[in-house]
């Protein structure tokens, strides 16, 4: 039996030039983070006991004997990709599914780092990237970017940066003192709202060169952001109001980026003191992240009384296995 457990991504700027399109011509980079809410994945080789050969459960219960029988894009291509068999997967999750964390991704990188460690095979923390993203862009044919399977797979404070010759992680040096001010002056809350990423990509175009001007203005925010951070010179808070910039510019991609009832959650907290937010993913739903200053948490706080607030810290570990118990297994074919 296998277990993994894998973070979820925030992401501050840079979303969108994460997308294949743009950065291969005009390169690209995401400045984010990977934090304390995780999904698990539970892999096992299922007994020969049963009338099927492979038991999924996720949101819904699958019990199924051929690749083609499963519903599940992502499990039925990553089974396939990597040739498993008589399998039973569990997935749980600390945080709802569609949301703007990258949980798909997540799940996507922890059910391949399970699949190889049940084969016994090490993957490394890129390879399990890479093949995340070829098993959600090509084989599931999802559109949307990199970011979230990179972030997911190697975990920690990270700039990327992305061009025609694939993508670099690069940890952003950043003090203790200002990493652990910057995490208290991020208030996270659930908007009960969400749609999958994959149609808000698609409903924002952004894979449309007519988006490109703005992209590349959010492409700028990143060296702005990471200035902030890695200077001693720069004011905290102007990672705040640079977030509110970015956000006032993302949301003129699309209208399937925001809502009107998002819209006036978000005007709520900075008339609360907030001094910028996001609305965190694609769009249309899911958590809001404010930058908040410590004197206007209990203002803010009070402002989204109707809202999950979820409480959370910046992790640095991403993908691993934390139980491995190794099991005799023969293939099919090989007892037949």
């Amino acid at each position: 039996m296998i277990i993994t457990k894998t973070p979820f991504r925030m992401s501050f700027f840079g979303g969108g030039t994460d997308i294949q399109s743009y950065f291969k011509e005009y390169g690209g980079a995401v400045l984010s983070t990977s934090f304390d809410k995780y999904c698990y994945v539970t892999v096992r080789h299922l007994p020969r006991f049963f009338e099927y050969k492979t038991h999924l459960t996720y949101s819904r219960m699958e019990y199924v004997n051929e690749y083609d029988e499963i519903q599940h894009p992502a499990i039925r291509n990553a089974m396939k990709l990597l040739d498993m068999h008589e399998i039973r997967l569990t997935y749980d999750s600390d945080l709802p599914a569609r949301s703007g964390l990258g949980t798909s991704s997540s799940f996507a990188v922890g059910m391949l780092n399970a699949f190889y460690a049940l084969k016994g095979k090490y993957a490394d923390k890129r390879k399990l990237a890479d093949q995340a993203i070829y098993l959600e862009r090509v084989l599931c044919n999802e559109a949307g970017g990199w970011q979230d399977q990179i972030a997911a797979s190697f975990g920690g404070f990270n700039r990327i940066n992305f061009d025609s010759e694939g993508y670099e992680v690069l940890p952003v040096i950043i003090s203790p003192e200002k990493k652990t001010l910057l995490n208290q002056n991020l208030m996270l809350f659930f908007t009960g709202f969400a749609r999958f990423s994959a149609d808000i990509q698609r409903a924002n175009k952004m894979e449309d060169s007519s988006q490109f001007t703005k992209l590349n203005q959010i492409h700028e925010f990143v060296d702005i952001a990471e200035k902030i951070l890695t200077d001693k010179e720069c004011c905290l808070d102007d990672f705040g109001r640079l977030l509110n910039d970015s956000w006032k510019i993302k949301r003129q991609i699309s209208s399937a980026v925001t809502t009107d009832s998002i819209d006036a959650i978000y005007e709520r907290g900075i008339k609360a003191g907030a001094l910028g937010g996001k609305l965190l993913g694609a769009g249309g739903g899911g958590f809001l992240l404010f930058y908040v200053q410590p004197e206007y948490q209990e203002n803010v706080k009070k402002a989204m009384s109707d809202l999950l607030y979820v409480p959370f810290e910046f992790e640095n570990e991403g993908t691993r296995v934390i139980y491995y118990s190794p099991e005799s297994y023969e293939s099919p074919e090989k007892t037949q």
